[in-house]
């Protein structure tokens, strides 16, 4: 089987660049894969097209016009797509197709807000609003099959109206690197990764890591990634005096973000509202054995409470980070020990080798259907009998488990 991969690739500055830059040669050990490029994209002589679909309209574009040509399975990295479609259709000159998408999402009411937006009249939705408009119908529409990170994408695309095969894969991690520990002056260090911006809690974070700073004196901030034009971070920090105590490295490669998450004492990972990503970040925490805060929202909320601590996103939201940040740096052990459960969890649930096969069975199925299926079941069926598996045997339950987990049954 030969697949038409479509996805941003390195050098672009993208989480889903790098996702795919992971993910590819371990695929490759599976399936034929041949890269699409935005000038000259794949159409014969492949199987079935994959194609990674996120929220940035500079990365995905191109993408989501080849999916528009040729039908396939879909990997949906965001669930929210707004500032995706309102890129290739207002970024384009093409309002109509804005409008015609907020009125399939929201009625006579979305068609009213996307023509006052279109004529500048109302201020964009996709800053403020997105999640109320998440205008993923389209990519719904042409995706044969999709493939999702979390049981709250899978169950948002159900109550959508999806019903094609949906297959759950986790997001492969990076094999911590042995990189040394960015050296900084005071101690301890809490780190943020990712672009900053109001929906990462940025100020909910700075405001609890100034309380912090009562009982930490010499604690440094990290906030690493690029600062959103219309997020006003300075005054922010300004205001609460942590000017010489938050640094901000702006947009930072791989290698030195290993080294500055290294070095962190706690990695704060925090979302709301969720756009339905899934965070590379936060994984490269839990492949450090970094002890994680994150929001108890959307995937975040998926990951066990023996490697995150979830904080809800509530009127008392800030009081809780700031209990959560004392009570995880004064706890030496309790840090070890989520440490050694983090790294135990992304080898079992998040294995590079492990997403590839099942990356390899979806594609499979997508290209040979059910034949596939039964092919697949007829070899554990067989395997089970072997090994003295039979009906009555209570390690079958196991199994059915796991097969439904990859959506095999």
């Amino acid at each position: 089987m030969r697949v038409a991969y479509y996805s941003p690739l390195p050098p672009q500055q993208s989480g889903i660049a790098d996702y795919s830059a992971l993910l590819l040669p371990a695929l490759r050990r599976h399936v034929d894969v041949a890269v699409a490029r935005r000038r000259r994209p794949l159409f014969r002589k492949t199987g079935v097209a994959l194609y990674h679909v996120g929220n940035d309209p500079e990365a995905h574009g191109w993408i989501v016009d080849a999916l528009r040509r040729r039908p396939g399975v879909v990997v949906l990295h965001d669930f929210v797509l707004h500032h995706l479609v309102a890129g290739t259709t207002l970024g384009r000159g093409d309002a109509p197709a804005y409008v015609r998408a907020m009125e399939r999402a929201a009625g006579p009411g979305g068609r009213l807000l996307a023509e006052q937006v279109a004529a500048g009249a109302a201020p964009p939705p996709w800053e403020t609003r997105a999640e109320e408009f998440p205008l993923v119908d389209e990519v719904l529409d042409h995706a044969t099959a999709l493939i999702v990170h979390s049981r709250y994408v899978a169950d948002l695309a159900r109550e959508r109206g999806y019903a094609r095969r949906i297959s759950r894969i986790p997001h492969p991690v990076w094999s911590a690197p042995g990189t040394e520990a960015e050296a900084f002056g005071g101690a301890p260090l809490v780190g943020s990764f990712g672009h900053v911006n109001p929906s990462k809690r940025v100020p909910q974070l700075l405001q609890a890591f100034s309380r912090l700073r009562s009982s930490h004196a010499a604690a440094r901030l990290v906030l690493a990634g690029p600062v959103s034009p219309w997020f006003e971070l300075e005054p922010r920090i300004a205001e609460l005096e942590l000017d010489d105590a938050v640094l901000r490295p702006g947009y930072v490669d791989e290698a030195r973000l290993w080294s500055l998450m290294a070095a962190c004492d706690v990695v704060v990972a925090l979302r709301a509202p969720t756009m339905g990503e899934t965070s590379g970040a936060a994984l490269r925490a839990l492949a450090l054995g970094k002890p994680l805060v994150v929001s108890d929202v959307g995937w975040f909320a998926e990951l066990p409470e023996d490697v995150a601590v979830r904080i809800p996103v509530d009127v008392g939201e800030i009081e809780a980070l700031t209990a959560a940040l004392e009570g995880l740096l004064a706890d030496d052990a309790r840090r070890e020990e989520m440490g050694e459960a983090a790294r135990a969890y992304v080898r079992t649930h998040h294995d590079l080798e492990r997403v590839a096969e099942a990356y390899a069975f979806a594609l499979e199925r997508a290209a040979g259907g059910e034949a596939v299926a039964d092919a697949l079941l007829g070899e554990i069926a067989q395997a089970a009998a072997d090994v003295g598996i039979g009906a009555d045997c209570p390690e079958l339950a196991e199994i059915a488990g796991r097969l439904r987990e990859t959506d095999v049954v």
